[in-house]
């Protein structure tokens, strides 16, 4: 039995409906949906919406912007949110448990996360940005193993090679570029994650990001892939394939991202 499990950096959940409405209705739904920049405090959440489509819905939202959820077909073993360790900021707290999801089914664990962007290279957003990958590779250690069936999801602000970006040269003082940032979340995945994606669309030119400052940048694929999609190796291989649901992009008032949807061999 095959299982299809998507991330989606909608940039306002509330805003999406439209888009969210004619996916989620169509024969490509997937069956558990990630989602990162809810945009909206937990009571303002369309919960009744997914409902209507037959999701479950877990979130943690906040005024303005970050927010994550998932919601999915059945029922979550468990869900909870935020990194665990105890070493937010008081003035960060609230951000965090609005970035990380964690929510098992069964065997599976997904890790639904929105990493800090960083902003410039000398804002203290950045070093920020490294240590919170750094604090999820801890995560991984404190609280799974790498036999176990994990699911790492979500917009990382991470462009880990040159075929991730248009025009690389140009990038390489960028946040979601820079070399000790690609570090980072190398770092993080090899604790054992392997790049899901990448082992089903190895070409170039598979982006899921396109800059809405950019003139005409999805028609030009003027991109990035930083919405990803990584596994522990015993999850990896049951992975059958790998889409960009690229027409998400293109409808009326998209997101700037656009979804990524991978099948497994699971039974959920």
């Amino acid at each position: 039995m095959s299982a299809t499990i998507a991330t989606y950096n909608g940039n306002s959940v509330r805003s999406r409906r439209p888009l969210l409405e004619k996916w989620l209705s169509s024969p490509s739904a997937p069956d558990i949906l990630c989602l990162q920049e809810l945009k909206c405090q937990d009571g303002e959440f369309p919960e009744d919406f997914f409902a209507a489509f037959g999701y479950q819905s877990r979130y943690k939202g906040m005024k303005s912007y970050n927010g994550v959820a998932v919601v999915s077909k059945f029922a979550p073993d468990e869900a909870a949110f935020g990194l665990g360790d105890g070493a937010a900021a008081p003035e960060k707290e609230e951000s965090e448990l609005a970035r990380v999801a964690r929510v098992r089914f069964g065997e599976l664990n997904i890790v639904n996360t929105y990493i800090p962007q960083g902003k410039e290279l000398d804002n203290p957003d950045y070093p920020y940005k490294l240590a919170f990958i750094g604090r999820v590779r801890a995560m991984f250690e404190r609280d799974y193993k790498p036999t176990d069936k994990v699911l790492w999801v979500g917009d990382l602000n991470v462009a880990p090679t040159d075929i991730d970006v248009t025009n690389p040269k140009t990038k390489k003082g960028h946040v979601c570029f820079h070399e000790d940032v690609k570090k980072a979340l190398a770092d993080a995945m090899a604790w054992g994650m392997e790049d899901v994606f990448r082992k089903h669309l190895p070409e170039e030119g598979n982006f899921t990001f396109w800059d809405y400052r950019v003139k005409d940048s999805l028609n030009r694929n003027i991109g990035w892939r930083i919405d990803h999609i990584l596994a522990t190796k015993p999850l990896a291989a049951l992975s059958q394939s790998v889409k960009v649901e690229r027409e998400l992009r293109a409808m009326e008032r998209p997101s700037d991202h656009t979804a990524v949807t991978a099948m497994f061999d699971l039974s959920l």
